[in-house]
């Protein structure tokens, strides 16, 4: 039995994206390669609401994440932490030699505005990182109070993770001046994993030119210097077949349910299984940082939570245990992508069911 997922990626992806998949594959350097290209960037650009170039990766979005900090870092990074998202992009930086800071804030606590600001006024720091969206802790980072920090610091190159974010939340990238925004697609674009696209400013792109050492493959410098020579076709093969995918589907974001609806309905799925986990059990982050695409959960009344998804994967439905030291602590229900109000409400009367809840 297919059990129908509600964690926070892999998500559960149309069949109609799925048999994109299936396509006939076409060469990647032909011109109707660069034609789907094209479309991907500019619907993209909708998305993110930029005017920044687009890049993509054939990887997860971890590898734009590499690739980011090691290309934009000169002098020193500032990494901010809120999870296991940002203490990864942490771990890159020091396994790429890269200097770096980190700071952490106690996990369900968001990054306040002025932990930024004073990391930043020490002039130690040429690059920020943040991730908005932290799926280890259910936690969004309010990206509007950083961004007015960092806009103070002209000389900061801003690079934020909306993995677990983009396509089911509204990020205005040039309005909050987002150097490079990451996202990948098994999250909330609805995709099967394996591809990862970012903004790329001209900011950005400026340091890069100044950084010697990049690497290769997630050099996102040369990445953005071949598609600009070679029409929007790529120095290394991308996965064609993920292309279709993502174009397929970002024409039905843009031009079927509109990016706005889009972002309706996440916020409606989201404050329903808030409302049901206040009323059964309670919530993980503080309040005020609540995720608009997964929801953590503490397990206050002690359920075995390995049980209940066993029961529910009998039912053909999955859900997924906290994460690392949260594990049996908490619990997370992600409502994201193409999810619809109906199969979460459906998710919980099985879970009520389960559990013997009125």
């Amino acid at each position: 039995m297919h059990k129908k997922l509600f964690i926070p990626g892999p998500v559960e992806v149309r069949p109609e994206v799925l048999e994109q998949m299936a396509r006939p594959l076409i060469g990647h350097r032909g011109k109707e390669a660069s034609e789907l290209q094209r479309r991907i960037s500019n619907n993209l650009k909708k998305l993110f609401y930029t005017e920044s170039e687009i890049l993509l990766s054939t990887s997860s979005g971890s590898g734009l994440m590499e690739g980011a900090i090691r290309s934009c870092t000169l002098k020193k990074a500032a990494v901010f932490s809120s999870g296991a998202f940002g203490d990864r992009w942490y771990e890159m930086a020091l396994n790429n030699n890269v200097p770096a800071d980190k700071f952490e804030v106690e996990w369900g606590k968001g990054i306040k505005a002025e932990d930024v600001e004073k990391a930043l006024s020490t002039g130690n720091y040429d690059l920020i990182t943040i991730t908005h969206n932290e799926t280890s802790t259910g936690l969004m980072n309010n990206l509007e109070d950083i961004s007015k920090v960092v806009k103070r610091y002209p000389e900061v190159v801003f690079c934020v993770d909306t993995v677990s974010s983009a396509g089911g939340t509204k990020i205005e990238v040039d309005k909050l001046g987002i150097d490079i925004c990451i996202t990948s697609s098994q999250k909330a674009l609805g995709l099967p994993p394996g591809l990862a696209v970012c903004t790329f400013s001209n900011k950005a792109k400026e340091r890069a030119e100044k950084v010697p050492f990049r690497g290769t493959y997630l050099d996102l410098l040369a990445l953005y210097k071949y598609i600009k020579k070679k029409d929007y076709q790529y120095p290394s093969t991308p996965s064609i077949s993920h292309m279709f995918a993502l174009d397929y589907e970002l024409n039905y974001i843009v031009n079927e349910e509109g990016i706005e609806n889009r972002f309706e309905r996440h916020i409606e799925m989201a404050n329903i299984v808030r409302a049901w986990a206040k009323k059964y059990f309670d919530i993980f982050p503080e309040e005020g940082y609540w995720s608009n695409t997964v929801t953590n959960i503490t397990n206050t009344r002690g359920i075995d939570i390995s049980a209940l998804n066993k029961e529910l994967g009998t039912r053909g439905f999955q859900i997924s245990n906290g994460y690392g030291k949260l594990k049996d602590k908490t619990f997370r229900i992600a409502h994201m992508a193409d999810c619809t109000v109906d199969e979460i409400n459906e998710l919980l009367t099985n879970i009520n069911d389960i559990l013997g809840f009125e």
